[in-house]
């Protein structure tokens, strides 16, 4: 699939996938990468080293830090794949260096797919299904 680069890079990794928008601040815990928003889709469970797939992020521009305090941290997912990035998700990956790749038909993507991002072209490949 091809689609628009957010934050160049690429990356391979099990896709963990959102129906819902993901809030970051207040969402997911800063030192864990487990999703903490109560009702959420992905609620319990943990982004570290994951291909993190969600339509667009929603809430607070505080939200930027905390992609970029969850790489810091050693908990960030390896890469973002989103349907439409807006500002908050978009300037969190490029301060903190995450592959990001937008404009994605998301729902081709389920849970648990070996995903690979080439996020320097655009690309994205489910490698298995």
């Amino acid at each position: 699939m091809k689609g628009r680069t957010i934050s160049p890079g690429k990356a391979e990794g099990q896709a963990i996938v959102s129906p819902d928008p993901i809030g970051f601040y207040g969402g997911i815990e800063l030192a864990t990468g487990n999703v903490i928003e109560k009702g959420h889709p992905l609620e319990g469970r943990c982004v570290k080293d994951k291909i993190l797939v969600f339509p667009c992020g929603k809430g607070s521009t505080v939200g930027s830090y905390v992609i970029y305090g969850l790489k810091k941290n050693g908990v960030a997912p390896k890469a973002i794949i989103n349907k439409e990035t807006e500002t908050i998700v978009a300037t969190g990956v490029i301060l903190a260096g995450i592959p990001c790749v937008d404009q994605i038909d998301i729902d081709q993507i389920k849970d648990g797919d070996t995903v690979l991002i080439d996020a320097d072209n655009g690309l994205v490949e489910i490698k298995q299904h």
